[in-house]
């Protein structure tokens, strides 16, 4: 199996990473493993160029992404839409949809991991078309990236010290949205500080991620409009994985959803995979079962 390795020296922990060391050490395992693999390391701004060279060679079978989450999900979209194998390589801050996969969170032992790794196939999800490997979401989360973003950091520390910061001014003033949300046979309407939709269901007793991605369902999520106090708990209890004792926070699984922002006002915006987005007065999200190939150790 021919393999690219596509590095981007802008994300994640990438930028902190001697990439010249950790090609070596990557490109060593997957040849113990009788894989050959090509390492190219990139600008932020020419990996989306970088990715779809690699999916344009039809010699290559296996693309392997390196970077953070927004890094993973162009990697995902570009590699099922050109009928490749996925490789994730966490070096985003959360690294969710690794987790997920099962992938060893240590770069070192994510490269012997992965040389090693069989394939299998992943869920997908979409928004309007647009590919998600974790989840879309309004409200709390645009609300911390957005803040998030607008302050100096030049660390993986100092993000989540930034996140941190977002998140505390976030409990004083929550963010209140009007939608209707649309399933199979259900629809509801109201006042939102959270509408989430996640590929697969969260998991329990961890980080809000999915436990499984062959489940073939979207995980859908809201919270009303919450004082304080029960912000924190919520968050509190979505950080730890105990979402289900929480009585203002549930989760439904769908095959697809409809949201509807029938009094949206310009400049909102979601996010996907932790990326903002603008957000449209409708929004249709589905679920593909199987649609990826992934390494999954």
């Amino acid at each position: 199996m021919r393999a690219v390795a596509v590095l981007n020296r802008d994300g994640g922990t990438l930028k902190t990473t001697d990439l010249d060391a950790y090609a070596e050490t990557l490109s060593a395992a997957f040849e113990e493993a009788g894989r050959s693999l090509e390492c190219r390391q990139v600008a932020g701004k020419n990996l989306i160029e970088a990715l779809e060279d690699a999916a344009a060679d039809s010699a290559v079978e296996l693309i392997v992404a390196g970077g953070g989450d927004g890094t993973i999900s162009a990697a995902a979209r570009i590699a099922w839409q050109a009928d490749k194998t996925l490789g994730v390589l966490p070096a985003g801050t959360m690294n969710l949809f690794a987790r997920t996969l099962g992938v060893p969170l240590d770069l070192d032992m994510a490269a012997t991991a992965l040389a090693k790794a069989p394939i299998s196939r992943s869920d997908l999800a979409t928004a309007n078309g647009e590919v998600f490997v974790h989840q879309f979401s309004v409200g709390m989360q645009p609300r911390v990236v957005r803040d998030r973003n607008a302050a100096d950091y030049y660390s993986r520390a100092g993000k989540m010290l930034a996140s941190l910061r977002a998140i505390m001014a976030m409990f004083r003033r929550p963010p209140s949205f009007h939608a209707r949300i649309v399933t199979e046979g259900d629809e509801e309407e109201g006042r939102y500080s959270l509408v989430v939709v996640a590929n697969n269901l969260y998991g329990e007793s961890h980080m809000p991620y999915p436990d499984t991605v062959e489940g073939g369902v979207l995980g859908v999520g809201r919270a009303p409009v919450l004082s304080p106090g029960a912000n924190l708990r919520l968050i509190a209890d979505l950080a730890v994985g105990e979402w289900r004792r929480n009585e203002d926070f549930d989760m439904h699984p769908a095959r697809s959803v409809v949201l509807h922002f029938p009094r949206l006002k310009r400049g909102k915006h979601a996010t996907i995979d932790g990326e903002l987005i603008s957000l449209k007065e409708t929004v249709e999200l589905q679920i593909h079962p199987g649609a990826l190939k992934v390494l999954k150790p």
